[in-house]
C-alpha cells in the first residue's frame, strides 16, 4: 500500500555532488520522521541523516557539514544534498519513512525503506 521511490544516485569524483531524492506514495495519512542509511560491502547499514515532520534534523558525524536533509510535505517527498564527496561515501543508500497509514477501515504506523539507490565516487 505504500511505496518509497529513490532516485537520484550514480557515479561522480571525490569532491563533487549529488542529490538523493525519496517519493513516498500510497495510501498515506501522514508520514512521521523521513531518513536516509546507507550500507557499504562489508558494513552494517547506518543511519545518514534524519529528520522529523517538524523539521527537525539530526546526522552522523561524519557527514557533518557536507550532506543536507530535507522534505517537502506537501510532495511526500525527502532530499538529501551530498557534497565534498569522498570515497568513503561510497554505499547503497536507502530512504526509510515512518508513515501512518488510513486502510478505510483504521489507522496503523509503520516503518518503510525505499529499494536503494548505488552511489559510487571514485575518479
Amino acid at each position: 500500500q505504500v511505496q518509497l521511490v529513490e532516485s537520484g544516485g550514480g557515479l561522480v569524483q571525490p569532491g563533487g555532488s549529488l542529490r538523493l531524492s525519496c517519493a513516498a506514495s500510497g495510501s498515506i495519512s501522514s508520514i512521521n520522521a523521513m531518513g536516509w542509511y546507507r550500507q557499504a560491502p562489508g558494513n552494517q547499514r547506518e543511519l545518514v541523516a534524519a529528520i522529523t515532520s517538524g523539521g527537525s534534523t539530526n546526522y552522523a558525524d561524519s557527514v557533518k557539514g557536507r550532506f543536507t536533509i530535507s522534505r517537502d510535505n506537501a510532495k511526500n517527498t525527502v532530499y538529501l544534498q551530498m557534497n565534498s564527496l569522498k570515497p568513503e561515501d561510497t554505499a547503497v543508500y536507502y530512504c526509510n519513512a515512518e508513515i501512518t497509514v488510513f486502510t478505510g477501515s483504521y489507522y496503523y504506523t509503520d516503518d518503510y525503506w525505499g529499494q536503494g539507490t548505488q552511489v559510487t565516487v571514485s575518479s
